[in-house]
């Protein structure tokens, strides 16, 4: 399909058997038609050095290259004392350097995220939240997708157990390519 948005996934831990890798996972079997989800793993990105921003790593520019060529882009966090893991800031900060050549700019972005806490990772969506004011990424707001008790939604394959977040998160794609769709259309003089 010609006209497929491409959203790439982008979960904000390391770990192999990381709750927010499955919750993209899950996301890929619930993508709305005409749209499709590829995940990046933001592992072996070098730390932000402002030194060295000049001069990206083969993996840098890579991850650079991939948030170019997406249509959108879907965060699923961790939250780690209160905030979004060190490892997703960096990402972040390495794909928006140097000044200038942001590769974020003016993509559509929707958050979910899944933690073992009650407020399944909410506080770290809303750290997340104020970046993309500087990165000038448009954000889904609804629904906000927080898996709490991840440790219990997921079984022991990393597979979403939970009917309501799989609808959840399967609204907020939608409302994520439909976004993505409206801002692709030119603005009509008033």
């Amino acid at each position: 399909m010609a006209d497929q948005i491409k959203i790439l996934g982008i979960a904000g831990s390391l770990r192999q058997a990381s709750y927010n890798k499955a919750a993209l996972r899950a996301a890929q079997s619930v993508c709305p038609e005409g749209a499709k989800l590829e995940i990046y793993d933001i592992a072996g990105l070098p730390l932000f050095n402002q030194d060295e921003e000049k001069n990206p790593t083969p993996k840098v520019t890579d991850f650079k290259q991939r948030i170019r060529a997406a249509d959108a882009i879907l965060f699923s966090t961790a939250e780690y004392n209160y905030g979004i893991p060190g490892v997703l800031k960096n990402a972040i900060d390495v794909a928006s350097r140097p000044y200038g050549d942001n590769a974020w700019n003016g993509k559509p972005v929707a958050i979910m995220s899944a933690a073992m806490g009650a407020a399944g990772g909410l506080r770290a969506q809303y750290q997340l939240r104020q970046y993309f004011i500087f990165l000038n990424m448009d954000a889904v707001v609804q629904p906000e997708v927080a898996i709490a008790a991840a440790h219990q939604r997921f079984d022991d394959k990393g597979s979403l157990t939970d009917e309501t977040s799989k609808k959840m998160i399967a609204q907020l794609l939608q409302n994520l390519v439909t976004k993505t769709r409206l801002l692709r259309q030119p603005l009509k003089a008033a």
